[in-house]
């Protein structure tokens, strides 16, 4: 029996909510768990810090296991994982349980990330394949952004332990949804596709691609966790402000995602591309000499609007280009840029320490810059993918 295309495109976006829920849930709990369990700098961050050590395992993991076993299992594992892990933030007042949590929320989320994006890349033609995953990322702004604003509007008249709750109710529904429809068959009917991705990982075109996403991923990173400290020490306003203008570039990628789902059908994707990368540089330009807040906030949209047509279009090159054994193929481009983020992130530290944090907009314009070189060094080979 033939899986309904529209169906299963449904569990994707559903799943790719659920990891924008996932990579934000616990910077917006943060604060209570650091008050309630008297965390200090360094205690906050090695909690926060095992969220993104789940994330990375759950995108190496994903891949050769989508093309083994399918989609319905992991999705539903995934899903499970990360409910898990929300629910036990707010069941536990054990600070170890509470790690193992975080890592739980992590490890869902990296393998819902990556195998949603492998499965709106399965089931699409090479025409549309961009524009299915420029929406899978609106969902991805949908959970980035409605996680903090449901905690927001109903923390006056419920706990972030019932709130909490609540969301994984709706996940535990949505499981049940993944186990009812049918989805695409494993590539691989037998053995798990270990020697087809150490093949892979010597192919140029996937580490290019890998290589772009390793810079597109530490520069989002960047902008996610350095933003409030560049706006705290050259803008003097209150860190609730300070922290509402980061919505701005989720936003930002938000609305992009929306118009690029009409555009990448249109326009050549290697132009999109280039053009996006011209948008952020403005954003940073602007945000090098934004004087207040507001001014700062519309710089972090356009960076964001800039920004938003790397992981889409990247995903979409390696899905057509390796649509034999996809699900390895963008996990392991997604571990790299994983790894990006992480390094690009420690990075910033001694740079900020040895030159300031004023550093930061010119950092992030110097790796925007590099990306454009990776890009036109390699513009015929991506020409040649659709």
């Amino acid at each position: 029996m033939k899986y309904n295309k529209t169906l299963v495109y449904l569990a994707a976006c559903i799943g790719m909510v659920f990891f924008g829920i996932a990579f934000i849930v616990v910077g917006s709990v943060l604060p209570s768990l650091t008050a309630k369990y008297s965390l200090d700098a360094v205690g906050s961050s090695s909690l926060v810090s095992l969220l993104p050590v789940g994330v990375l395992t759950g995108s190496l993991l994903f891949g050769i296991i989508v093309d083994r076993y399918g989609y319905k299992s992991l999705l539903v594992v995934s899903t499970l994982f990360t409910l898990l892990g929300i629910e036990g933030l707010s069941f536990f007042d054990n600070l170890n349980i509470l790690r193992i949590c975080i890592f739980f929320i992590g490890l869902g989320g990296g393998m819902l990330n990556g195998s949603t994006n492998a499965l709106a890349s399965d089931i699409s033609n090479d025409k549309e394949r961009g524009a299915k995953l420029s929406i899978l990322g609106v969902c991805y702004g949908i959970g980035a952004l409605g996680m903090p604003l449901l905690l927001g509007i109903l923390s006056g008249t419920y706990s972030s332990q019932i709130i909490l709750q609540r969301t994984g109710l709706f996940m535990l529904l949505s499981v049940l949804y993944f186990i009812v429809i049918r989805f695409p068959e494993p590539k691989i009917k037998q053995g798990f596709p270990v020697k087809e991705a150490v093949e892979l990982v010597k192919e140029p075109l996937l580490l290019f691609l890998s290589f772009f996403l390793f810079f597109q991923s530490g520069i989002e990173g960047l902008i996610n966790n350095w933003t409030t400290s560049y706006l705290d020490v050259g803008i003097v306003v209150g860190s609730g402000d300070v922290v509402l203008s980061l919505t701005f570039f989720v936003l930002g990628m938000t609305v992009s995602r929306l118009i690029l789902s009409y555009l990448l059908r249109i326009i050549k994707h290697e132009y999109i591309l280039s053009g996006g990368i011209m948008i952020a540089i403005i954003g940073m330009i602007i945000l090098n000499y934004a004087i207040n807040l507001p001014l700062a906030a519309i710089s972090l949209f356009i960076t964001g609007f800039g920004l938003a047509a790397g992981f889409p279009v990247i995903i979409g090159y390696i899905g057509t280009s390796y649509k034999y054994i996809s699900g390895t193929a963008i996990g392991i481009a997604m571990s790299i840029a994983l790894i990006g983020n992480t390094l690009l992130n420690f990075g910033m530290g001694f740079i900020s320490e040895s030159f300031g944090i004023s550093s930061f907009p010119i950092l992030i314009i110097v790796l925007l810059l590099i990306q454009t070189i990776i890009l036109f060094t390699n513009f015929k080979t991506i020409k040649n993918i659709y």
